[in-house]
């Protein structure tokens, strides 16, 4: 439709004053001579709405609008133009709705524009908004993509989207020929997605000419991104922001942000003053708390005070966002509780009118000696303290929580340099094959972490022995999954225990199942788990678990939500399971991979479903050192503890661990405990992991008893001399090599 009312707006649309001037046009004529004559909307070719014009003048007050000619007279000059404002300038819904304008003008012949998010609900809200902005329909000529769900059609001109989804739409459209203009918002944040997007983008630009790639950042970028792309400085366009309020710093750098926080807060609402509150704290465990108090402290106040209402805003987590147009009326103030470093989330919200800092963030930095994160907490950068107290707005208050000559860094740490990369290289080595074999990154990654992620793809048969990608490799790439997730994944279809496989994968990928009740509540809790226990771990637990709400949800009175209530689930992590499920079975049968049908419950399964995943997960294998529960990890030589809320952490005393176990995750900083864990026999280990690994295990007192077990068996196989092959399926077996490998 967008193409074929292209003409309204002019073959021209670049040239002279019409440039910068279209929709002011449009807007002063529907005001003033020709109110007679129905303007037509040059997206969809229908008349504008009374809403339209309303909005338009909203729009031009946004400090983006000062700046929009010389926006729109680069971009059609420039490949690269970087702009620069705070999250209410308008960056965020402007930027990509002129870039949609500039390929309008050229009837879309070399693409239409996607903007990227770091987090999926931005990207849905901001979607909905610039559908509202541009007078068309959601899921038509503006749309979003987020995993799990997407909303648009072919002939969405305007795509919001995740920038990991991107990457992985880059898959299969390497150069990207369905888009004119890439839109990258946040780059500031620098994300380990964000970054080698904009290291292939490089790439891509030089072999297509006619793209034009956008980047948006909160703050003034640094000599590196600036020259990243080109070699010289790109084009950086200012957004001027109404600047901050009154900045009030604490004379003390004390540890007690948290209390001075909550006691900032109490003293906000009880002043009267208007406006809504945004605190931003470190932790999600502070979050919580601070949730709970400042509920308990509402319940008392007086009822002239008005009602306090405070929202908890957890990054990543859907729904957690504040809505739209959902400003309160009436005496209520809201108080935003986010450990995000990341103002952007409060776009929508022109009622916020205090912001309390605590100016430190909670960042995980991955070890790739122990294979696993530990969580520092830092002070924030420059560049977020003054995003921060420009959140407040002109008239608003910001109170930092630290002293004013605190020296901050200038920049934050790119995540690049900090994190587990092994998905990366799987993903850049697929890359490879696609004809991007370069990613020239701003920042490059830590050269341990590297040594240490293909160390990790070779274990993982993912790589030749040239060190490209295997076909194992490029079958795990297709699933939005971790490289150890997807190798057991795809062992599942080499032992018959897909459907159960898929189940585990599906649960392990989406937020945890279990709610955390209050302190009086965890007994029940724990009693209503309980009932899933499955005897041979956690892994099986999780079956259990989703194989009941999935029996619920067939059963028509069963209320699923009070079910998951009652049992302490929660009900939108097993929607999010379901549909990953789902998602990760439809790819299976894409590629032509055997789906087995449902067997959970017998012998055989079991034991099938453990060897799936000692497929993927032999680095993550452990050993009772004492048999109290003091777990000695093969990879590195740490000690660590079975999780309480494990299935077999709950039993008191503790009676029946497992010698030997698999486990998930170890959360080493929080509190030095394995999580997801499933008993498992040194004979399968033995059995399932590549024999190199195994040799480069340090040495230790478990190596020494594997290494036991394998020559026993080997020479127990040399004594026997059986008279046939198959005789002895069972001992070849024991000490072959995965077949999948």
């Amino acid at each position: 439709m967008a193409q074929d009312v292209a003409s309204l707006s002019g073959e021209d649309f670049f040239e002279g004053k019409s440039a910068c001037c279209s929709d002011a046009e449009v807007l002063s004529q529907g005001d003033k001579e020709y109110d007679d004559i129905l303007e037509l909307n040059q997206f969809d070719g229908l008349p504008y709405s009374s809403r339209f014009y309303k909005l338009m003048k909203e729009r031009k007050k946004l400090p983006a609008w000062e700046a929009k000619c010389e926006f729109m007279d680069t971009l059609a000059k420039e490949q690269f133009v970087i702009v620069s404002g705070s999250s209410k300038s308008g960056r965020s819904s402007q930027i990509p709705e002129w870039c949609a304008e500039f390929c309008l003008s050229v009837q879309f012949q070399h693409g239409m524009v996607v903007c990227t998010q770091i987090h999926a609900q931005q990207a849905v809200d901001l979607a909905l908004r610039v559908a509202d902005e541009m007078d068309v329909n959601i899921g038509h000529e503006v749309g979003y993509s987020i995993p799990l769900q997407t909303c648009c059609t072919h002939d969405t001109v305007l795509r919001y989207c995740t920038d990991d989804m991107l990457l992985r739409e880059m898959m299969s459209d390497p150069l990207l020929e369905s888009y004119g203009v890439v839109v990258v918002d946040q780059a500031h944040q620098r994300t380990v997605a964000t970054d080698v997007l904009l290291g292939l983008l490089k790439d891509i630009a030089l072999q297509r000419p006619e793209l034009r790639v956008v980047l948006l950042t909160a703050v003034e970028p640094g000599p590196k991104q600036l020259a990243h792309f080109t070699g010289s400085t790109v084009p950086l366009i200012h957004l001027e922001s109404p600047g901050a309020g009154e900045v009030v710093h604490s004379s003390s750098a004390g540890d007690s942000y948290f209390c001075a926080s909550l006691r900032l807060v109490m003293e906000i609402h009880r002043s009267e003053e208007g406006g809504d509150v945004v605190v931003f704290l470190v932790t999600t465990q502070e979050i919580d708390l601070a949730l709970d108090i400042l509920r308990h402290e509402g319940h008392s106040l007086p009822p002239d005070l008005g009602e306090l209402l405070p929202v908890a805003v957890h990054p990543g987590q859907a729904g957690t966002l504040p809505i739209l147009g959902e400003e309160e009326t009436g005496r209520t103030r809201r108080v935003f509780l986010t450990s995000s470093p990341n103002e952007d989330f409060f776009w929508a919200l022109s009622s916020v009118s205090f912001v309390i800092d605590a100016g430190l963030e909670k960042r995980y930095v991955y070890n790739p000696r122990i294979r696993t994160y530990s969580a520092i907490i830092r002070p924030i950068s420059t560049g977020q303290a003054k995003s921060r107290e420009q959140l407040a707005g002109p008239t608003g208050k910001c109170f930092c929580l630290y002293p004013k000559d605190r020296q901050l860094p200038a920049e934050i740490r790119p995540h690049i340099a900090e994190s587990d990369i092994t998905s990366t290289v799987l993903f850049l080595k697929r890359m490879e094959i696609a004809g991007l074999g370069h990613c020239d990154f701003i920042d490059r990654p830590d050269p341990e972490g590297l040594m240490q992620a293909l160390e990790e793809l070779d274990y993982l048969a993912a790589l030749d022995n040239d060190g490209n990608l295997s076909e194992m490799g490029i079958i795990m790439s297709e699933f939005p999954l971790e490289p150890q997730m997807a190798k057991t994944l795809l062992a599942s279809c080499e032992f018959d225990c897909v459907s159960e496989v898929v189940i585990i994968a599906a649960m392990l990928t989406a937020p945890t199942c279990f709610t955390i009740p209050s302190v009086d509540l965890k007994p029940e809790a724990s009693q209503c788990h309980m009932k899933f226990q499955h005897p041979e771990g956690d892994h099986f637990t999780l079956i259990n678990i989703y194989k009941a709400f999935k029996q619920c949800q067939q059963d028509p009175y069963c209320n699923v939500e009070k079910w998951c209530q009652d049992f302490y689930l929660n009900h939108a992590a097993l929607l999010m399971a379901d549909a990953l499920r789902t998602e990760f079975t439809d790819t299976l049968k894409r590629i032509e991979l055997p789906v087995s049908v449902p067997a959970f419950g017998s012998r055989a399964n079991t034991i099938n479903i453990k060897r799936a995943l000692l497929a993927g997960f032999f680095m993550q294998v452990a050993r009772d050192l004492d048999g109290s529960g003091n777990y000695f990890i093969l990879t590195h030589k740490h000690v660590a503890q079975i999780h309480p809320l494990s299935g077999y952490g709950a039993k008191s005393p503790k009676l029946g661990l497992p010698e030997w176990l698999l486990f998930h995750e170890h959360s080493f900083s929080e509190d030095n405990c394995l999580r997801t864990i499933t008993h498992i026999t040194p004979e399968a280990f033995i059995q399932m992991a590549p024999q190199y690994f195994f040799y480069n295990l340090p040495p230790s007192e478990s190596k020494d008893i594997l290494q036991n077990i394998l020559t026993g068996a080997a020479s127990h196989c040399h004594e026997k001399k059986p008279p046939t092959f198959k005789e002895e399926p069972q001992e070849d077996q024991t000490y072959d090599r995965c077949v999948i490998q």
